[in-house]
């Protein structure tokens, strides 16, 4: 499988719906704890919690 192309991966989160930012931070696969981190700098936080039962 190739490389995750993270910028690409962030463009998409950036520009979609709650519901799709959990759906990409849930199921990406090979991002390094700082592109997740980063990820999170784009998440509306007053809805982190949503996130966090996602993750379970």
């Amino acid at each position: 499988m190739s490389s995750v192309n993270f910028e690409e991966v962030k463009t998409r989160f950036i520009n979609s719906d709650l519901d799709e930012k959990i759906r990409i931070y849930t199921t990406t696969e090979g991002l390094t704890v700082e592109q997740f981190k980063e990820l999170l700098r784009y998440y509306p936080i007053q809805y982190l919690s949503k996130l966090e039962k996602a993750l379970g």
